[in-house]
């Protein structure tokens, strides 16, 4: 079973699957790309990678709000890749998910039809306004009713992601959700556990929750690295923002920070995201009651704001279940003989590019050691 939701593929080209796709991670302020190829042995190759500003005001909070210069970025990195199929995240802000359950028997081919019904009820768009896709959760066999992840977006938000692509010279072969790539990229070969992904970005933070390899889950909360920035701007005014970075990744919010006032300064806008992330652990655990046990097990850390010194461990003791920064090559390189030429502080940024470009060797892991 797949551990991400791939769209509808909605003018695929034909034999795609000759040359591996990019994975294009799209966010408000950039755009970054990974692809891989295969190369036989027992790890993937990275053959291409990079990170490109988006003007100012391109995309706003997941929405298109400049097609063309969406277009004129992307067609910038087409020209320094030597393939125009791509992978491309959707934004987590514009996806509704639900779960319902079917009865087990019910024919494939009349899932897609069944699940369609539900959709008025759990979501405020109509089928014809959407695009929908789903996973069915592995259960226990003795169970009479199949249980499913419905991910619905409005057809207005991928067609302005997919017309971007397009007018650049570039080829969607798919779309994913940011928290399922993500969840590909981290996600250990067992799918028993259920844990949160906690993708802490420069503008805001993802949130999804797996369970058994399916995203069942996703929000975000407004908390990025710039408002731990604009926290520490208020202690020691005007400075640039690599000596802001280079703070918080040495001294951030440990317990022995060198400066206790930045470290109140940075704790206060953190304390924020641990209440929200702890009420949709309630929320969660209140969906566990109906949907059976399925606690979360650990918090997966990523994005490049997941260097903040101390992170790890105030989260762990606010929470109280362990939260740990992701291993995002670990699906790509599985012996760990591979270094890849990204830093591993920078690698964290990367996390959806490489879970999207992973989306090409769905059964890699199955033959890795």
């Amino acid at each position: 079973m797949s551990v991400y939701t791939t769209f509808t593929r909605l003018f695929p080209p034909p034999e795609y699957m000759t040359m591996s796709s990019i994975g294009i991670d799209i966010s408000d302020a950039s755009i970054k790309y990974v692809r891989f190829k295969d190369s036989g042995d027992d790890d993937l190759e990275l053959v291409t990678w990079g990170d490109h500003q988006l003007p100012e005001g391109t995309v706003v909070g997941g929405e298109v709000k400049n097609g063309k210069a969406l277009s004129e970025a992307l067609r910038h990195l087409c020209g320094k890749c030597k393939t125009s199929y791509v992978r491309v995240s959707l934004p987590e802000e514009r996806a509704y998910i639900f779960e319902t359950v079917i009865p087990k028997g019910t024919p494939f081919a009349e899932i897609r039809g069944l699940l369609e019904f539900s959709l008025e009820e759990n979501v405020p768009l109509s089928p014809k306004d959407a695009f929908f896709d789903y996973e069915i959760v592995e259960g226990n066999e003795s169970e009479e009713k199949l249980h499913v992840v419905v991910t619905v977006y409005a057809r207005e938000v991928i067609l302005s992601y997919y017309q971007a692509c397009t007018e650049a010279g570039l080829s969607p072969v798919a779309f994913e959700v940011e928290a399922a790539a993500v969840a590909h990229a981290v996600a250990p070969k067992s799918k028993d556990d259920t844990f949160m992904v906690v993708d802490f970005g420069r503008r805001r933070t993802g949130i999804g929750i797996v369970h058994k390899g399916v995203l069942t889950y996703t929000s975000t909360i407004e908390v990025g690295g710039t408002t731990l920035s604009t926290a520490m701007r208020g202690i020691l005014g005007e400075t640039e923002e690599d000596e802001l970075t280079r703070i918080k990744n040495k001294d951030g919010i440990r317990a022995d920070a060198s400066d206790a006032k930045l470290r109140t300064a940075l704790i206060a806008p953190i304390d924020t995201m641990v209440d929200a992330l702890r009420a949709r652990f309630e929320y969660w655990n209140t969906r566990s009651r109906e949907h059976g046990q399925r606690p979360i097990t650990k918090i997966v850390l990523c994005g490049g704001s997941s260097n903040l010194a101390g992170f790890p461990e105030y989260l762990t003791d606010a929470l109280g279940v362990p939260a740990e920064r992701a291993d995002v090559w670990g699906n790509a390189f599985p012996s760990g003989e591979t270094v890849p030429p990204i830093p591993k502080t920078h690698s964290y940024g990367y996390t959806t590019a490489i879970g999207l470009a992973l989306s090409d060797y769905p059964d890699f892991k199955n033959r890795t050691p």
